[in-house]
Order: structure tokens, then sequence, then C-alpha cells
């Protein structure tokens, strides 16, 4: 019987890209990169217009504080450095570079000299803090602070490939497509904690995926790894979620994994973690879903990092339809974007442009009519109607009370309600308002 949780729910899947192979992008003339893809602290520009840069060379860090660098994605020259108001309403710095087309790679783009063996954990964690990873999944959380914060207290690790947002294919096609690197990342990782073995979770639409992972496995330490196959449901991928269904523990309210001794890593970061150490490759690349019904040909793109979402759309045949929306990430839990020539991101993990037809109807002017369904589809059994009630009316003290902030902001309360209520909307909004109160 395949694992699974209580509450969620079962959206389309729309996998329309899952048979479709992982294709780099044309290189753009121009990227943008903005110097905060992380959570923490945003970077320090360390170039200025005008200079060269090679690919790989890292052009922003963060000095003192949580955060990761950015790298160069391209070789060219810095053209300028921008302010750009970000979905988010942050101002971040971006670095734009016009491309020279040569690809030149940083010379400190160099392989780890040492084994896995003979790392230590403090030299892991160094090393990943320089590639510049952050969560891959969309949390955008930075690994190395992750992996240094778990040390010598986590026993159990869980590498994330459910990938249930609808649309996106990306780790799907990973596990196809290079399943040596997600388990030479996960090595490593395990290196860095301390551990002997580790649970790698496919949900059961990617049959074909836990076919390709247990012969790779197979020609490692098979003791090393236990595939666990999850029921196919959504947010099966929220870590909260996936802890529970494997291990049966429940994260307190303002706690974290490892407070309850688990970890857990995205399928494309367990990549990036085993690029970062054998080949010194820093996090400048990622795979992107170009999906939605008026994308002409739904690919899943290998995109630089800075690359525009006009750039993935033009490399997929361009437009079909009048777009009525465009996400950056799951129809669940992306963020709308404004801007078609925003910038793909450590967090890009699919953009999604969606025609009047398709995209959500959820208005401001929704309203509830007190079906419950909400509160029998959320995954972390609170009430979601209740949220929405009181932030508009501005009575965010209730909001506090019935446990807001642990609410993971999955959609689900939103995609099941009949009354078209932006749920999710009101309660991110009340979470900056309950923040405040602090």
């Amino acid at each position: 019987m395949a694992f699974t949780f209580n509450g969620g729910t079962h959206p389309k899947e729309n996998k329309n890209t899952r048979e479709k192979k992982i294709v780099r992008l044309t290189p753009p003339a121009l990227v943008s990169i903005p110097l905060s893809q992380h959570i923490g602290a945003p970077c320090r520009a360390l170039v200025k217009p005008g200079d060269k840069v090679l690919k790989g060379q890292m052009i922003g860090d963060v000095e003192n504080a949580l955060g990761v660098p950015v790298h160069a994605s391209v070789s060219g020259t810095v053209k300028q450095i921008i302010s750009k108001r970000m979905p988010d309403d942050r101002v971040i710095e971006n670095i734009i570079i016009e491309n020279d087309f040569e690809d030149t790679l940083s010379p400190d783009i160099v392989p780890c000299e040492k084994t896995i063996k003979e790392l230590t954990t403090d030299e892991i964690v160094e090393a990943v803090r320089r590639a510049g990873i952050s969560g891959m999944g969309g949390a955008t959380f930075p690994t190395y602070a992750k992996i240094a914060s778990a040390a010598g207290k986590v026993h159990t690790m869980i590498i994330n490939c459910c990938e249930c947002e609808p649309y996106i294919c990306a780790n799907h096609r990973l596990m196809l497509e290079n399943p040596s690197g997600i388990i030479g990342g996960a090595v490593i990782l395990m290196k860095a904690l301390g551990l002997r073995t580790c649970d790698i979770a496919i949900e059961d639409n990617k049959m074909d995926a836990v076919a390709v992972m247990e012969r790779e496995i197979s020609k490692k330490d098979p003791s090393m790894f236990n595939i666990r196959v999850m029921k196919t449901k959504y947010p099966q991928g929220d870590e909260r979620q996936l802890i529970f269904a494997l291990k049966y523990i429940e994260i307190p309210t303002g706690k974290l994994p490892a407070d309850v001794g688990c970890i857990v890593f995205n399928a494309e970061t367990c990549y990036s973690v085993y690029r970062a150490l054998t080949e010194g490759m820093p996090l400048v690349e990622r795979i992107v879903t170009v999906d939605g019904d008026c994308i002409a040909k739904p690919k899943n793109v290998l995109a630089p990092i800075g690359a525009s979402y006009m750039d993935l759309i033009d490399f997929c045949g361009g437009l079909k339809a009048t777009p009525k929306k465009i996400i950056n990430g799951g129809p669940m839990m992306g963020t709308a974007q404004w801007d078609i020539y925003g910038s793909v991101t450590k967090g890009t993990s699919a953009v999604l442009v969606l025609s009047d037809r398709t995209a959500a109807p959820y208005t401001s002017d929704g309203m509830c009519i007190h079906c419950g369904k909400c509160v029998s589809v959320c995954p972390m059994h609170l009430y979601p109607s209740y949220f929405a009630m009181f932030t508009r009316a501005d009575d965010f003290e209730e909001c506090k009370k019935y446990d807001i902030m642990s609410c993971v902001e999955c959609g689900s309360c939103t995609y099941g309600c009949p009354g078209g209520v932006p749920i999710v909307q009101l309660i991110r909004s009340a979470k900056v308002r309950v923040r405040a109160m602090k």
C-alpha cells in the first residue's frame, strides 16, 4: 500500500511533458540575475557595469548573514545593475549580463580534490555554500544552513521526488535521465549528516521513475537507499506531510523537521550538490517545465539562471492563445507574475502560461457558502474559511488564535472552494500582519 497523509486534494495532474526529454535553452542574448534568490539577506554585488565575467564566476555574495552567493550563468559583460520590484513586492538589484556566447568557464570551477569519504561535514557545508545552492523545490532555503543546523541532530533523511504540483515534470525527467546525479548527491548529503541510509519518496504516478531509480541503486549499495512509493495526492510533496506519511511524526507548530530528527531535500537540490562537489559547478542553471494552454510546444527546459520567461516561451514555439496569467512555479503554490520578461531563478520549477479558460476563477468578491470543504482537505487540520473571514474583517488577533502561522499555503482550500474565495491569498496577507504584530 502506498504511503499517504490525512487531508489533501486531487487536482487534475496535467503532466503534459512527462514524456518530453530535457532540452537546453537556446542561449539568450541577455540574462538578468537577481541578487536575492533565497530566503535570507540579499547579496552584495561583486561586479560593476563594464566588467567582463565568466560562466560560474561569483558575482554577488552575502557576508555575516543567512544567504548564498549568486553566479554568472553565462560569460560576457555586465551591462548594468538595476533595481526591480519583485512579485513579493521586494525591490531587488539585478545584474544584467550581455552574453558573449562563448560560454567561457571561470577558473574557479574545479572538482573537489578529496574523495567523498575524506570530506568533513564543514568542508561539504562550505562547498555547498560557495556553489550558491538553495532549496530547488520552491522554498529556496540555503542548503548549506540546512545541513549545518541538522548535522548530529537527525536520524532520517528523505529525498523528495514527489513533485505533486500539476504540470511540473522537472524532477520526474531528472530521475529518468540522470538518476546517478541524484543518488550521488544523496550520498554526499548522508556523509555530511553522518547517516548510513535515506528514503527516496516517489509518487505512484511515476512508476517508470521508480524502476529507473531502483536500477541505479542496485549499482551502488542497495542497503543505503529505500524507495518509498507514495500515494499520488496533493500536497504529498510538502515536507510536513511527507514526514508524517513515512514516519508518522507530526512537526509541532513553530518547529522544523530537524527538531523531530528528520531532514528533506529536493531531488534537483541533490543533483546540484553532486555537481558542486564533483565538478565544482555552482548553481547557474535549472530544469524548468514550460507549459499551460497558451504554450504552443510545452517542454522541459534546462535554462540558465536569469533567462527571461519570454526566452523560454519563444523557445517553446511562442503563444497560441491570449494569456490571462503567467505563473512562476505550479498552479497551486506558484506566484503570479506581472512581467513576461521576469527572470528564471533558483526556485523556478515551472513557467506556466494560462488562458482565461484555465486560469483559476477566484476573485476578491468570492463568498464563503459554509460548505466546510476547505476544512476537510486541509493537510494541517486548520480552519481556512475562518482565516479568510477574519482577514476580511481585519481581525488578525483571531487569525493568530486559530494558528494561521501553521498554514503551509498549499492551496488545497482555494482549489476546492465552490464560492471562489481566494483563501490562500487572504492567508498570505494575514500572515504579514500577524508577523508585524509580533
